[in-house]
């Protein structure tokens, strides 16, 4: 006999339906898996037997085949069990639909999940692109682990039927016992605690809380330059607390890369707030960009929507380094494999922080600088140029003076409340311009939006014209240093980029000026 279950195959964030077809014949006992499934799938067959064993069925004692269609597409993961093991019970006669129209093919219901031996149904990785995949395909119910649950809440209008058992699973199908229904609601964003630490903990550094505000603002790209210990690593962890909150689109997207990752069961059931993600330097390039034989999502994509601190950046290896001047430029990442390749989102805000050498105090005015010159150029060269010109502000962190540090002084520090002002502002104002597009912050204009609205008044375009010929500026850092002057306009509700909008713009664009 024959029965096909509907399940999901997926690739990058993209969930595709997928067939489980199984057959059982008379002939020697054998169960096999065809349809370019990896050892994950082949080793289903065990994991069934003993599932249907001790949830009270009789395997049967027939030649199976199971083929998953489209059988061109490789498939890989353990989530196909559940469907496999439906269509199995289907295809012997264990199990009769409650629907008699729906009859062998289960097609209006899809099902994920894997199985444990005693027959308990496991979360798997992916649910929730997997579910909107099938979603956009039509499928309006999905039997799935209770595990998934709360993170597939998150896709509005689907029938969601969490089941703990294979037996559960299988009553419902034959209207012996139904699964309760939960309606996907969107889950929208409660209040929460933010961990992220107050600006108002950093005593002085204004210039660096001003380079920060901008960043924020526009999701700037960002680099910090200064001897240890001056609060570049602190100015870093606070900036999370600058951004917007995540909308329902954006907290949909980022947590379908949590999802494919496996990170949701450290993070909660959905991402409720931008990602923060401070990778150590010994990371590989494939754990930076993303990888693998099987491809996963790696830093920069995790990092998507929010922000990707590099800390002690020339100790990152200078091509995993370089890996990062495509996806900055796209906000996306393509891995290919042989047969196939996959799309991962990566729209992140980068910041960095570095000393000026390898002792960090070239350019101290209280400690001396024990570096060689060829020793200091070789430790600032790990960060290659073309890296360099995608950040989009420099900034110089100097040290603190005493009377800034004393916790007695009268000298308030700017907190994360008053910075955020001046970023709601500038957020404000573009959600206003580029309410008509796919735009959400200055930093991702293209070229001929920048033209457009990044136009500078007649003494900033002279100043740029000054800057590009003396400095020999590329034509990205010309774009780069219109968007910068659009972003600081923008915080001072200006439509119009004025020449003090430039000049703060130029300031913050030079990174030779921070080795010298």
């Amino acid at each position: 006999m024959y029965a096909r279950v509907l399940t999901s195959s997926l690739y990058g964030l993209s969930g595709e339906g997928t067939w489980a077809e199984v057959d059982a014949e008379n002939g020697l006992p054998q169960f096999s898996v065809v349809g370019l499934a990896d050892q994950s799938v082949r080793e289903a067959r065990d994991r069934i037997r003993s599932a249907l064993e001790n949830c009270g069925f009789e395997f049967p004692a027939k030649r199976i085949t199971v083929n998953l269609t489209p059988a061109n597409r490789k498939k890989d993961g353990s989530h196909y069990d559940l469907a496999i093991a439906l269509g199995l019970l289907l295809c012997s006669g264990a199990v009769f639909p409650s629907n008699k129209n729906q009859g062998i093919m289960l097609g209006s219901m899809a099902c994920l999940g894997e199985l444990t031996l005693d027959g308990r149904i496991r979360p798997v990785e992916g649910a929730l692109p997997m579910v909107i995949g099938l979603f956009k395909r039509g499928v309006k119910a999905v039997i799935l682990p209770e595990g998934n649950l709360d993170e597939v809440r998150l896709v509005k209008g689907v029938e969601l039927y969490p089941a703990r058992t294979l037996r559960e699973a299988a009553d419902h199908i034959s209207g012996a016992s139904p699964l309760r229904c939960v309606r996907g609601d969107g889950c929208e964003a409660h209040d929460y605690i933010s961990s992220v630490p107050d600006f108002s903990e950093i005593r002085g550094q204004e210039t660096v809380k001003r380079a920060a505000q901008i960043a924020a603002a526009g999701m700037h790209g960002m680099l910090m330059v200064g001897p240890p210990g001056v609060g570049k690593t602190m100015v870093g962890k606070c900036i999370p607390g600058l951004l917007p909150p995540l909308s329902y689109e954006e907290m949909l997207e980022v947590t379908q890369i949590y999802s494919v990752a496996g990170e949701l069961k450290k993070s909660g059931a959905m991402i409720r707030e931008r990602p923060f993600r401070a990778p150590h330097h010994n990371l590989s390039k494939a754990a930076l960009i993303g990888g693998g034989s099987t491809p996963r999502p790696g830093e920069i994509s995790l990092a998507h929507g929010g922000v990707l601190f590099l800390d002690e950046l020339p100790e990152f290896a200078s091509g995993t380094l370089d890996a990062l001047r495509q996806p900055i430029e796209d906000g996306f990442v393509v891995i290919n494999r042989a047969n196939f390749k996959v799309t991962y989102p990566s729209d992140f805000m980068l910041v960095g922080a570095m000393n000026p050498c390898r002792c960090g105090y070239y350019g101290d005015p209280v400690k001396q600088c024990t570096c060689s010159e060829s020793d200091r150029m070789k430790y600032v060269g790990r960060v290659s140029g073309p890296l360099l010109d995608r950040i989009d502000i420099h900034v110089c962190v100097e040290r603190v003076v005493y009377a800034e540090i004393d916790a007695s002084s009268r000298v308030a520090a700017t907190s994360t409340a008053e910075l955020k002002k001046g970023v709601d502002s500038a957020h404000r104002m573009q959600s206003r311009r580029y309410k008509d597009s796919s735009i959400k912050f200055n930093s991702q204009l293209p070229a001929p939006m920048v033209e457009r609205y990044c136009v500078p008044d007649e003494e900033g375009r002279r100043l740029l014209k000054t800057a590009f010929e003396k400095w020999d500026l590329s034509a990205r850092s010309y774009h780069r240093l219109l968007r910068l002057s659009r972003t600081i306009a923008d915080m001072d509700m200006s439509e119009d980029i004025k020449s003090s909008h430039v000049l703060e713009a130029l300031q913050f664009r030079f990174p030779e000026r921070l080795f010298r």
